[in-house]
């Protein structure tokens, strides 16, 4: 199996060779005082938008947080495939629910891919487990709702190799869907008052900050424990 956690980040972010010769500013975080700071992450409502506490946008706001989504698409570098992609947010107090009845869309047996970036900001491990029950997964991952909604060093994506297709709650609380059909996860997002909104951007698009706590990697261990996920590196893995 393939991960393909972050294929998103190198869609919505330059690569480094893209970046390599441009002129690098300072960030907006750089010149706040910590009081300043302070004030920014504890600002959680941008209009009806509440974020979660794992991520704010830049200081200036260059991206103001809003519920929507829009399509998109991953293309593969090798073959020039390419695999239709809903990118969605979602205010907090739906966001999890929303994810869960996404993940309804898999199928009974799902697969399991936890990332972490708790200790680097440059990248991130992933953990793997295969052939999960899709109801005792949903009952660990509401047990650990705080961990996944609010550490912004922690991303899950449940994957169905078979059909092909991923939904993801990525560590920037975006949720994330893809691979054909795509017709019942909008449906599921519109129910949820999610909206189609082709001019939507999103908090990945422009400089953001990340949020964790010791409390919070060591709840990440917890479930990392109950899902019984393992370092990739363990394993050999294979293409879908």
């Amino acid at each position: 199996m393939i991960n393909k956690m972050g294929f998103l980040k190198r869609i919505l972010r330059p690569t480094p060779q893209d970046t390599a010769d441009a002129p690098v500013a300072p960030g907006s975080f750089e010149r706040l005082s910590d009081e300043e700071l302070q004030v920014h992450m504890g600002i959680k409502t941008y209009g009806a938008f509440e974020l979660t506490d794992a991520i704010r946008p830049s200081y200036d706001v260059q991206i103001a947080p809003r519920q929507g989504f829009r399509y998109d698409k991953y293309v593969d570098e090798a073959s020039g495939a390419t695999t239709p992609v809903i990118m969605a947010a979602a205010t907090k107090s739906i966001l999890l629910d929303t994810f869960l009845e996404l993940i309804d869309h898999l199928g009974n047996v799902v697969d399991v891919v936890l990332e972490t970036s708790h200790h680097s900001s440059s990248h991130h491990e992933d953990l793997y487990r295969e052939h999960i029950d899709v109801p005792v997964l949903k009952s660990i991952l509401m047990e650990f709702e705080d961990v996944l909604t609010d550490d912004g060093c922690t991303g899950i994506a449940i994957i169905n190799p078979t059909k092909k297709q991923e939904v993801q709650l990525d560590e920037h609380k975006l949720l994330i869907a893809y691979g054909a059909p795509l017709d019942p996860f909008r449906e599921t997002l519109i129910g949820a008052d999610v909206y189609p909104d082709k001019s939507i951007r999103f908090i990945t698009e422009a400089e953001h900050v990340h949020s964790s706590s010791e409390r919070m990697y060591d709840r990440f261990l917890q479930l990392q424990t109950r899902l019984g996920v393992e370092d990739e590196s363990s394993e050999d893995t294979a293409a879908w």
